[in-house]
């Protein structure tokens, strides 16, 4: 038998030197910490990196931290009951570990601003003990095994901390975490590593930067409703932009305002499985579109990552089979219920929680059907219908007993059938993204 040969032990572990903590009153200040600790670690990492690809040097491991935020508030004292965020519901010492501060660069001065102001106490900003992952260091689209894979003689993992899915998971924001004798309660819904995780997958899924995307996001079943999407969005560069800087597709194709082609990027010869297309605005209040395809696990899969980059609200606009004998082809449908049976976020939000309609999307989404249409009030009705939508896995249910699912769709009052509207509604809730649904009827299946 071939005598097989281990590698000895790795004693020697290489840091950057650790960093005081400092407490800070300011906001901008807070973040340009959380930056500055950031780069330097994450440049370490690379520059490591960069050694072993060069050298084939593996005597030694490589390791840096992520940067950490933590407050502390010792009051029941109560601040304005009206805010959704911001705040600390009970006494006790938060923290959250902190990636990509260049990205989240306003959303973090926001927040933090929020919590000093609501609590007058300051801010510490230092090292966590999370290691960073090695393939979160690098831009998108790297592979960083390949490049080293002929000149190292021990596996990456030995070398570098590599991502660790057992640590990636969604007990924060899920309600489920307990936190260990003398850990900090979590000061945010998601961990630095659960966010890199999705932020690369975002890339991979969509074709486009997760920088790229906007803080209200329209998710789609069908690539003509994105045609139409970037047929007006490149009609609108094209006449200045009318507010909007840019419009980008995916390759990161970005055409500027006032041109006519894109001036950056490369449009690709293939769309990704879920291709976004993005109309910005400099502050991010701009329109992303996403077509995700048909399927509940398509839908679960794109708001699990998009919901880490904290979007102010997203809107499910697709196909629908129309349940009711007084709907016609093309009749809008304003969902106000759902029946979830798509069963993929049955262990994350068992089906037993209400998912309720949103008065002020509901709202808006009836404000625009009329004002699209020229109808209103009672004639409104005639195109547009407000009801249940229930959501199944099982796109052929038809060829099934029908009685059962047939009952079920009649006693819960659906007006309509799809197989993802419900779960994009139900992760919204998960994740606190103000949601909401509207349908056209593609087909009329009873």
């Amino acid at each position: 038998m071939e005598k097989r040969i281990y590698p000895s032990p790795i004693a020697d572990v290489a840091m950057p030197e650790r960093l005081q903590r400092r407490d800070l009153t300011d906001a901008a200040a807070a973040v340009k910490a959380l930056t500055d600790i950031y780069e330097r670690n994450t440049t370490f990492l690379r520059d490591a990196f960069e050694t072993v690809a060069t050298t084939g040097r593996s005597d030694r491991r490589w390791r840096a931290f992520y940067p950490d935020i933590r407050v502390a508030t010792s009051s029941f004292a109560q601040v304005d009951s009206r805010l959704a965020y911001g705040h600390m519901v009970m006494p006790g010492d938060y923290a959250t570990t902190i990636t990509r501060p260049d990205l989240f660069q306003d959303y973090l001065e926001d927040q933090i601003g929020l919590i000093m102001k609501n609590h007058g106490v300051p801010v510490s900003v230092g090292e966590s003990a999370t290691p960073i992952p090695l393939h979160f260091c690098f831009s998108e689209g790297s592979h960083v095994e390949a490049n080293v894979a002929e000149r190292v003689s021990r596996p990456l993992r030995d070398l570098f901390d590599v991502p660790d899915l057992n640590a990636t998971d969604d007990h924060i924001v899920n309600g489920t975490h307990e936190p260990a004798d003398g850990e900090p309660l979590p000061l945010a819904p998601f961990t630095a590593q659960r966010i890199d995780y999705s932020l690369h997958r975002l890339a991979h899924y969509t074709a486009t930067s997760p920088g790229h995307f906007q803080n209200f996001v329209l998710f789609t079943n069908y690539q003509f409703y994105i045609d139409e999407f970037a047929m007006f969005a490149r009609q609108l560069m094209a006449r200045g932009g009318g507010g909007y800087e840019a419009f980008v597709e995916p390759g990161n194709s970005v055409t500027l305002a006032g041109e006519r082609d894109p001036s950056s990027g490369a449009a690709l010869a293939r769309l990704p499985q879920m291709p976004a297309y993005h109309l910005k605005k400099g502050d991010h209040s701009g329109i992303t579109m996403v077509n995700i395809g048909v399927g509940p696990s398509n839908a679960k899969t794109i708001t699990d990552h998009i919901a880490v980059l904290r979007p102010h609200a997203w809107l499910m606009l697709g196909h629908c089979a129309g349940l009711r004998n007084s709907q016609a082809l093309g009749d809008y449908v304003l969902a106000h219920a759902y029946v979830r049976e798509d069963h993929v976020l049955d262990d994350d939000l068992p089906v037993w929680v209400p998912i309720p309609a949103l008065a002020e999307v509901q709202v808006a989404l009836q404000e625009a059907v009329a004002e699209v249409t020229g109808l209103s009030g009672y004639e409104l009705k005639k195109i547009m219908r407000t009801g249940t939508v229930a959501t199944i896995d099982n796109r052929n249910w038809e060829l099934r007993e029908q009685r059962g699912p047939v009952q079920r769709l009649s006693v819960s009052r659906a007006i309509a059938l799809d197989m993802e509207s419900a779960t994009i509604a139900a992760n919204g809730f998960r994740f606190r993204v103000p949601y909401g649904t509207l349908l056209c009827v593609s087909d009329k299946p009873l």
